[in-house]
């Protein structure tokens, strides 16, 4: 009996000391903020970008920080920035444009504002199967007979010409980066994906394809059941769609990822209210920093990734098998069965200075809601200049990062330099799909530069 007792004890001793060695290699260069708030509620929605914030909490780097985090999933993006807004969460994984929506008053009005970026692309575009093989016949072939990609929305224009009925499809919320990928995607193909009015707040105004908006996780079950055709999703959701349903059926397959539709595009950004941010300032610096370490360590190797894809597979996280998530999480993307490619940059999280918040990603989301119609007047490039400067605080994020630096945890290299304008160079022909050159310092130029745009 006693020496039952005496191994137990001997168990959780050596139990202690190796949560104690964890935390000691995490703490070892920290040097933690004395914060205004210690207990933090966070919410995320199930999708793999969720990933900063779940491993910036199970790798300690919240806990080196002096911040005890509860994450908790949220049923969809427009209770998650209800729960911003009152309170009830100090702050959430967040679409890109919903900051920026919720500033300008295209959707919740709120100030929302965020100094960090969470990831860049990790999104696709699937169409249902039987969809795909009407397209496939319209799609370039290599000499093997695989589809060349990317693959233009030019091979659904004849299937659309043949279709029956409206053909619907589905993205995740009026102001994501889906809903503008997606309408990107269908434009720069000559299809008309349909505009926002002030008597049409679903976006179907001349519409050839019908987009609006579900929740991620059940993107596969509409596309099964023929509530949609195809969708616009983050991972894991794209991937869901190639493994087999119980029956062993094949719902869709992916025919293009955002990485091909705009190379390195902001995905997720970790938004907070601009009264939160003002009323704890040590504490939102506290956060970027653990949340910096984190995108760091998830792109630091292929271990971490493989670490990364059993978290995240857990139930109150993404909660979709390991070998969903790993697909995409470790540098692959299968298209349709049997057609396995490489894709290293599918997920960034660090690389590419993806953490920092430039103002010129703001700038893009303005453009494309004045596009689509969800901003309907014309404003001067000042206007979509100081509007991005309200909702992207670069400042606050180099406040974090220096203190990184000084830590040691990050070095200078890791980061834009000081002195950086928060704007990225105009890009080059090769970056969005259809070869146009954006310049985030002339808004108006590239929004004029469409041939499918709103007046």
């Amino acid at each position: 009996m006693k020496n039952a007792i005496f191994s137990k004890f001997l168990l959780l001793i050596m139990f202690l000391m190796s949560v104690n060695l964890t935390a000691q290699s995490v703490d070892e260069n920290t040097i933690p903020i004395d914060v205004e708030k210690t207990n933090l509620h966070f919410g995320f929605i199930k999708l793999t970008d969720c990933a900063s914030l779940v491993i910036a909490k199970e790798k300690g780097f919240f806990e080196a920080e002096g911040l005890n985090v509860k994450l908790t999933a949220q049923k969809n993006w427009v209770i998650l920035l209800d729960n911003v807004i009152k309170g009830q969460l100090d702050g959430a994984h967040m679409l890109a444009g919903q900051p920026i929506g919720a500033t300008v008053g295209v959707s919740q009005k709120a100030n929302i504002i965020t100094a960090f970026s969470m990831d860049l692309n990790g999104n696709g575009i699937t169409m249902a199967t039987d969809v795909w093989e009407k397209m496939k016949v319209h799609v370039p072939k290599d000499a093997a007979g695989k589809p060349i990609h990317p693959i233009s929305a030019k091979a659904l224009k004849p299937v659309l010409e043949e279709w029956d009925g409206p053909f619907n499809m589905g993205m995740v919320f009026p102001v994501s980066t889906h809903n503008y990928e997606l309408r990107y995607w269908l434009a720069a193909a000559g299809i008309h994906p349909g505009f926002y009015t002030a008597s049409d707040s679903k976006g179907h105004t001349a519409a050839e394809v019908v987009i609006s908006p579900n929740a991620p996780p059940l993107m596969p079950s509409y596309l099964n059941s023929r509530a949609i055709l195809g969708y616009c999703v983050g991972e894991p959701w794209n991937q869901k769609a190639v493994f087999a349903d119980k029956d062993g059926k094949q719902l869709g397959v992916p025919v293009i990822t955002n990485y091909e539709i705009w190379k390195n595009n902001p995905e997720k950004v970790f938004g907070v209210t601009e009264e939160w941010a003002k009323k704890y300032p040590k504490t939102h610096t506290a956060v970027l920093k653990a949340m910096i370490r984190a995108g760091k360590w998830l792109d630091a190797s292929m271990e971490n990734r493989e670490e990364a894809v059993q978290i995240l597979s857990r139930s109150h996280y993404v909660g979709a098998e390991a070998k969903v998530l790993r697909n995409s999480m470790t540098g692959t993307f299968v298209y349709e069965r049997g057609d396995r490619r490489e894709m290293p940059d599918f997920n960034v999280f660090f690389r590419y200075n993806a953490t920092y918040p430039y103002y010129s990603d703001a700038v893009w989301f303005l453009t494309q809601m004045r596009r689509w119609g969800q901003l309907q007047k014309d404003q001067p490039d000042d206007w979509y200049d100081k509007t991005a400067k309200k909702i992207y605080r670069p400042d606050l994020y180099m406040q974090a990062a220096e203190l990184l630096i000084e830590e040691g945890n990050i070095t200078e290299t890791e980061v834009p330099a000081k002195g950086e304008t928060g704007y990225k160079p105009a890009t080059k022909a090769d970056v969005f799909i259809d070869g146009k050159v954006y310049d985030g310092t002339k808004p108006n130029d590239y929004i004029q530069s469409f041939k499918i745009k709103s007046n």
